[in-house]
């Protein structure tokens, strides 16, 4: 059971994942040791699963992103664990999900620019086995995005 400090932990966690333990410590209004004891629990009990770096999509050519929805018609298994293995495999899919009625799958894509897009869509997307329709939606403006 998470207390308030616990979430004030991930809190600050979250907003900066580079914090030393001394200056976490300060900001949750502990001293270092029980800080650092209660970061090694929160660890352990995978309510922090790990530290990552915020990669600037722009600075590493992936300043595009483009939201798809994919329906499909195949309903045997084989062909709907290849279509999957498939897409994951893609480097330009960035997060792939399987939803819940429709559409079948949900893809975030993130590529340099509309011609990238449009070359993964041709080259990579459409024709494989199993798909019905994708549905192409671009960001107009981002209003809320995770750390």
């Amino acid at each position: 059971m998470l207390d308030a400090i616990d979430r004030d932990i991930l809190f600050h966690l979250s907003q900066d994942g580079r914090l030393t333990n001394v200056e976490l410590a300060k900001r949750v209004g502990l001293t270092p040791p029980p800080c650092l004891r209660r970061l090694k629990r929160l660890e352990e009990a995978g309510v922090i699963a790990g530290y990552h770096a915020v990669i600037n999509p722009e600075a590493v050519g992936r300043g595009l992103e483009v939201m798809v929805d994919v329906e499909v018609y195949a309903n045997d298994l084989k062909t709907i664990e290849r279509l999957e293995e498939t897409l994951s495999s893609y480097e330009e899919v960035v997060e792939f999900r399987r939803m819940f009625g429709r559409p079948d799958y949900f893809l975030r894509v993130a590529v340099a620019d509309h011609d990238a897009y449009n070359a993964f869509l041709t080259s990579k997307l459409t024709g494989l086995p199993g798909i019905l329709r994708v549905e192409s939606h671009l960001t107009m403006k981002k209003i809320k995005t995770a750390p």
